[in-house]
Formats: structure tokens, sequence, C-alpha cells
């Protein structure tokens, strides 16, 4: 339910009171992107929860502290209040930040910090007030999903109904409405099997006081969808982004369906990209329209300078999983080139060319995926735009061909995102001092930051072996 008018403690404290609030459900982010939460009882929530806080074990969180300093604190915005619509009983909702008990201080590690610290950086530039966000986080909905690991063996298997490769399985009857490969873009029902469900999902979403734009089937089979959420300032997106994740999932789950966002879950179809528009403003007026391409102004183009010169640093953090650069890749729509354009979609920034309105007037960074950590990639996004405008970068000339087509020598001169995770980290070592402005991350953040990556990801994959793997070389 909506908390709009939700603004200090005493505002929460009523508010929990006044929907029969009988449990307190405290969420917070680890660093890798994933919600976390403890449940207390009602009677708890009063002035002193938010000041105090509910201890936990820090060393049982991904990247976060060693056993020896494993004691942490997380305090309630109570800004956030929200029913959880998925709670049996009247369950009130706060997100947390994350502090240090015996210091007292804000935890440099906790993402929304970071994002906090970024929104504060922004206005001490004296740049702009206020960084618009809009996440288009694109998911897959599937009917089943079984995977295991073992030292001599490994697979993954999942399903759908309207997948097109069950155009010939025996379901009694079957009664096709298979979208085909590339093929699920804007169907009607029946062929869109999922129109009910993300209507509930949507319903869901505006209940919570998150605004939804449309929502679609998109480019795969196999249940690939979109629900557009209106944007927001920054911090509030991040948390939004956080809900809308929480939401898909659990109205997918008691609809017998369970959602993946990870950016390429089928070999040969689209991936899910999570596209994500920014705008800046000042006293109430944007900051991006003006006359020169495509109807941005100066300081846009600048901001679209610190994307490109930042993208394959940014992109470590923007994308941040192994199976991100499966996406990554011609001949899906994938924005692997570092340029800009209007109207392109091969580019990795575009300028969408919807509406006229100076109001209107952003960029869109399309490179992104769902398994972001939105504060962190947020915060970095904005810090690489501000670079680029306190240094005035020219993002070159536009590229309004058709990026795929262009002859080998042309190509070549355009930078392109990383091939892999690792290499992405590697020009995250090489390329943070734009992040460091501001104190908004720090060394050390950086440094977990690719150390957790290259420890539990990048090193795993890269060290077992693969069905494909099997099919390629068993026999050689």
């Amino acid at each position: 339910m909506s908390n709009a008018n939700v603004t200090s403690v005493k505002d929460a404290i009523k508010y929990a009171k006044e929907h029969e609030a009988r449990m307190v459900d405290l969420k917070f982010l680890d660093f890798p992107g994933t919600w976390q939460h403890v449940t207390i009882p009602a009677h708890r929530l009063d002035e002193d929860l938010f000041e105090e806080g509910q201890g936990f074990d820090g060393s049982s969180i991904r990247g976060w502290q060693p056993i020896n300093a494993s004691d942490m604190q997380i305090r309630p915005d109570p800004t956030t209040a929200r029913m959880d619509p998925f709670a049996s009983v009247p369950t009130v909702s706060f997100i947390c930040n994350v502090f240090d008990p015996i210091t007292g201080q804000a935890y440099s590690r906790d993402p929304r910090y970071v994002a906090q610290k970024a929104v504060n950086h922004l206005k001490e530039t004296g740049i702009a007030d206020t960084a618009y966000f809009g996440p288009e986080a694109e998911f897959f909905v599937f009917d089943d999903i079984r995977y295991d690991l073992t030292p001599h063996s490994s697979f993954f298997a999942v399903d759908s109904q309207e997948g097109t490769w069950n155009t010939g399985r025996d379901e009694r009857p079957n009664l096709g409405y298979k979208p085909s490969y590339k093929g699920g873009y804007f169907p009607c029902p029946p062929h869109d099997s999922l129109f009910d469900l993300r209507t509930e999902i949507s319903l869901v979403l505006e209940s919570m006081g998150i605004q939804v734009d449309a929502h679609h089937h998109e480019v795969a089979t196999g249940g690939q969808s979109e629900i557009g959420i209106r944007f927001n300032d920054m911090l509030t997106m991040a948390d939004e982004l956080q809900w809308f994740k929480y939401i898909v999932k659990n109205v997918a789950r008691r609809n017998g369906k369970t959602v993946t966002f990870m950016p390429k879950p089928l070999y040969g179809d689209n991936g899910s990209g999570m596209h994500t528009h920014m705008s800046l403003w000042k006293d109430g007026k944007p900051l991006f329209a003006g006359e020169k391409y495509a109807g941005l102004s100066d300081m846009a183009l600048h901001f679209i300078g610190g994307i490109i010169e930042h993208g394959r640093s940014l992109i470590s953090l923007t994308n941040p999983t192994t199976n991100s650069y499966k996406r990554l890749v011609p001949g899906y729509e994938a924005p692997v080139k570092l340029a800009y354009s209007s109207r392109n979609r091969s580019a990795a920034v575009r300028i969408p060319m919807y509406a006229s309105s100076p109001k209107a007037k952003r960029i869109e960074f399309r490179t992104p995926d769902p398994t972001c950590n939105g504060y962190i990639a947020f915060a970095a996004m904005l810090m690489a735009g501000l670079d680029g405008i306190e240094r005035q970068l020219d993002p070159g000339d536009a590229l309004d061909k058709d990026i795929y087509n262009l002859p080998a020598a042309e190509a070549e001169k355009i930078p392109s995102a990383p091939g892999s995770l690792e290499e992405a980290l590697e020009a995250l070592i090489e390329d943070h001092e734009y992040l460091l402005r501001g104190d908004v991350f720090t060394e050390d953040v950086i440094e977990t930051w690719v150390d957790y990556k290259l420890e539990n990801e990048v090193d795993p994959t890269r060290l077992r072996p693969t069905p494909l793997e099997y099919q390629l070389y068993f026999d050689i």
C-alpha cells in the first residue's frame, strides 16, 4: 500500500497502526544486490528502533564483515514504510540502512549508502539537484527450472508452456500459440499467455504506489516480459527496483510460475536487459533539453561523453555477472558498441525521440542488465556522467548507422563493451577514480567488489567443465 504521507518516524508508526500491522519486516541489500530481511513483532516498533536499530551477523552476508568483526546494525528508513502485499498477516515493511554499532557510522559497503552519497555529491557539485532514473528491467517467466552441479556432472533445464521448443510436445492437447525465437514482441493473446499475470503484477505494483507505464511480452520465446514503471529520483527508484523484483517474483510464485532476471537464460534468443533512462534537473527545470543533436543540451552531450569514456569500467557494475556477457554479443539487439544515437537501438546510449517536450528529454543507457545492484549501478552511472560534465567530455559524432553492418575498418574504431566479466573488472581496476569523488565509492568498496566477483563468480565459472565442452571435445 502506498506510503505517500509518511515523512517521519511518527508518521511511520502511525501508518503501521492505521494498517493494523502485527509484524515489522526489516529489509536491506547485500553487496551483490539481493534483499535480506529480519522480522520482529509490531510491539517493538517505536522511536528507539529507528535510532538503535536491529543487530545482525555481518559475517553471514555476502561481501561484508569478517567473523571477528561481525556485529552489524540495520536502522529502518521511516519514509520507506509499506505494507508487504504477500504476508499472511498484516506486516509493515521498511528498507534499512546499515551501520557499524561500535562507531555508529554508516557502513561504507552498504549499497544504499553509496547511492545516498551519490545524491549528496550531485547537489554539492551545483550542477543539478535531482537525478531521475527509469530502468526497464526485463525478465523471463518459466514454468519449471532445474539445475545441479557436482564434481562429475552438471546440467540446467528450464521450461515454459509457451516455449517454441514445445510445439511438438504431447500436451493433451497441445494448442499451439507458442511464440517463435525472436517472435515474442507484442503478440496478442492467446500467443501472449502471460497477459493476465503481468496485469496482476502491475496492479500489485500500483497498490504499492509504484506507477506502471505499460506491460507487454518481449522479443524472446519462453515467457520474456517487460513491465515499465515510471521514473523517479535516483534513491527512490533504486528502492522501487527492489520492490519491483520482489513483487514480480512473488506474484509469479503464487501463480505456480517462476521468474529469472538472468540476462541470458536461453541460448539462441534475445536476452534480458535493463535499459536505463536518465536526466538531470535543477530548481524544477530539465537540464538535458537544448538545441544540439536530437534536441539535447551541451550538458547532456557531456554526460554521454562521461558514460562512453568510462563505459568499460562502468559495465563491471551495471553488468556484474558472468552471464551478463552472454547477452552482450552482436546479433541479438545487444548494445555492445559504446556509441550514441537517436532512435538507433544498437548503440549503447540512445536518445529517445517519442516526445518533444523538454521535460521528456533524457538519455537511455541500454547496456545494463537486471542482475545489477540498482543502488551501485545508478550511483556509478551518475558519477560517470558527472565526470563528463565537469570535464566537458566530447562524446564524438553520433552513430546513426546500423552498427552491426558497418565495414570492419569503421566498426573497429568504435569502442566495445568488455567481452567478459573478468575483462570488465580489469577495466574497473584501471579506471575508477571518477567513482571516488565525494567519497561516493571508496577504494575498499572497489577492491571488495573486484575480489568478490573474481573469487565467487569468475574463477568458479572458469574452472568448471560445461556440457558444451563435452560435446566439442570428448571424442577429439
